[in-house]
């Protein structure tokens, strides 16, 4: 029967700040072998479209997950769109103005960022964007926001905490600091999840649960791992993580998700 297989990106395919750029060969003939074989491949992911890597996008995924499972894709089709409410997302914007912090609203495929923002002008270079989708005029009250970052380069970090909590103070929201972005801070609806995003996947195509899978290593990626048939946790991933996965594969550098699809998957067909 047919499968659907998720992967997250940065610290499970990619790994920017380890240097891994491009999905190793391993890994890239693994994830082939899969849609050869019959089984459908996604990326689950907190990023928004207009952040993922061209080396992502070019791939041959059959679908999408992003925003934290706001927005779930398959081929150019949006078949599950959850935006957070607008009143929720002013509060967020109230709060980073008061604090002096940086933010930018994202959607599916625009993200949007005020003009002079700096600090996201230079996050994007880094992480390689695709700068043609974002947008820098936009009106507030006719776009649709999944996830709001706030972001800043200010060193008096306790002062920056202290606006960030009040930020995740706000009712009906969730989000963390992002470990791997200095002083990012991340938000999302509290009703969604990267799970929310991959059952709406899963019931467009008819799969069931059981024949799901997804590899993760992140904070976000708890729900899936612990909500899919088979979750497998990348062994350089969080240790609550691996508690939660039903398997703990090699880490990034040692090709771990290829040895999940071959052991957990192929091998079961």
């Amino acid at each position: 029967m047919r499968k659907a297989v998720f992967f997250d990106i940065d610290g499970t395919i990619l790994d920017a700040v380890g240097g891994i750029h491009e999905i190793s060969e391993r890994v890239r003939t693994a994830m082939k072998n899969l849609q050869k074989a019959g089984h459908l491949i996604f990326i689950a992911t907190g990023r928004p479209y207009a952040f993922l890597q061209k080396e992502i996008l070019n791939f041959g995924f059959d679908g999408f997950v992003l925003d934290n499972g706001a927005i779930a894709t398959v081929g150019d089709k949006i078949i599950f769109d959850k935006p957070i409410p607008k009143n929720l997302v002013k509060k967020v914007r109230d709060l980073a103005v008061e604090g002096n912090v940086e933010y930018i609203f994202e959607s599916h495929p625009y993200t949007y960022c005020e003009k002079g923002f700096t600090a996201f002008e230079n996050f994007f270079v880094r992480i390689d964007a695709n700068l043609s989708e974002i947008v820098r005029d936009f009106d507030f009250d006719k776009i649709s926001v999944s996830k709001i970052e706030c972001r800043t380069e200010r060193t008096d970090t306790e002062t920056v905490d202290e606006v960030y909590k009040k930020i995740l103070a706000v009712q009906g929201l969730t989000g963390w600091a992002d470990p791997f972005h200095f002083k990012t801070l991340e938000i999302y609806s509290a009703e969604v999840s990267k799970a929310t995003g991959i059952f709406k996947i899963l019931e467009y195509f008819n799969i069931p649960v059981e024949n799901s899978f997804a590899f993760g290593d992140g904070i976000n990626d708890r729900e899936m791992i612990s909500k899919v048939g088979t979750g497998l946790a990348m062994g350089t991933g969080k240790e609550d993580l691996k508690r939660s996965a039903k398997y703990v594969v090699p880490g990034i550098h040692e090709d771990g998700v290829a040895v999940g699809i071959e052991k957990y998957i192929l091998e079961a067909d």
